[in-house]
């Protein structure tokens, strides 16, 4: 027997962040918003747990257990009193270190995998504990759809959304550390006041609108400066799309992908054609959202 869980990638319509805290953390308004580009995550009984991965830079993932969806197996098991004796098989198509949280998808396709693997009958608010504990982003993975993430991003608030958003993704030809880019972040705003972070309320009023244009004039990310000093070359990418009719694009997360946000999806295809002519990215992709976050597809 197995079971299969589809888990989707992310866009930050806003990411605002605070200083760093003693912890290190940083305290983070993170809206969210949850886009149909997916992974899946396949779990098998198994003699022991192992990982295994297909897909575009597949060769990228971590198989050992360092890896989230492990780290995942591990957690519930532990909470349990079982084994974790699984072969976690993770077929990607989220873009890998592109700050689309595709690690967190299978942090959270696997937990819930695993879950329903073993029948454990863990909660949601039990399921949630233990995506807080593997990382900032998981617990959004498995709720999908959009939400507002305080904290360092664990804590979820649902949002309303009115409408569909169509957009394009721009992958680079190599990643970005978000431990790297929240370093710079530190880096470029030493000695200077940094607010505590707040949710845009005239963002939150274009999602539950369902206007792409009242979004586009919303959208923020604090950490695309320090992408940027990191990785110059996107800020050719950001002008790309924004020449081929983009209503907005910003840097996704920590980053390297950058999202273009389109008035539809007629118009994302066509933005779509001048990045990938544009010699300035390395893949492009189109999806819209929100979508539901992780789904148990079949046992």
């Amino acid at each position: 027997m197995s079971v299969t869980v589809r888990v989707p990638a992310k866009v930050n319509v806003q990411l605002a962040v605070g200083a760093a805290r003693p912890d290190g953390f940083h305290d983070l308004a993170n809206v969210f918003l949850a886009v149909g580009l997916h992974d899946e995550v396949t779990v098998t009984p198994a003699e022991e747990l192992r990982v295994t991965c297909e897909g575009p830079d597949a060769a990228q993932v971590p198989l050992d257990r360092t890896n989230l969806a492990a780290r995942a197996a591990i957690a519930l098991a532990e909470r349990h009193g079982l084994d974790p004796a699984v072969h976690v098989h993770i077929a990607k198509d989220i873009p890998v270190a592109g700050g689309m949280a595709g690690g967190s998808a299978d942090g959270a396709g696997a937990l819930l995998a695993c879950d329903a693997l073993w029948g454990t009958g863990s909660s949601r608010a039990e399921l949630l504990d233990i995506c807080a504990e593997l990382g900032s982003d998981v617990p959004f993975s498995l709720v999908g759809g959009a939400a507002l993430g305080t904290g360092r991003g664990e804590k979820l608030r649902r949002l309303d959304v009115g409408g569909t958003f169509s957009w394009v993704f721009a992958t680079a030809e190599r990643g970005l550390s978000t431990p790297a880019v929240f370093r710079e972040f530190d880096r470029l705003t030493e000695g200077l006041d940094v607010p505590a972070p707040v949710a845009s309320e005239q963002l939150l009023d274009a999602l539950a609108e369902g206007d792409p244009d009242l979004l586009a004039a919303a959208v923020s990310n604090d950490l695309q400066p320090a992408a940027l000093s990191l990785f110059p070359a996107l800020a050719d990418t950001l002008a790309a799309g924004s020449a081929a009719g983009a209503l907005a694009g910003l840097v996704s997360g920590s980053g390297p992908t950058t999202a273009f946000l389109a008035r539809d999806a007629g118009s994302a295809a066509g933005i779509a054609d001048a990045l990938r002519a544009s010699g300035t990215c390395r893949t492009v992709r189109t999806a819209s959202g929100p979508v539901p976050g992780a789904t148990v597809l079949g046992a």
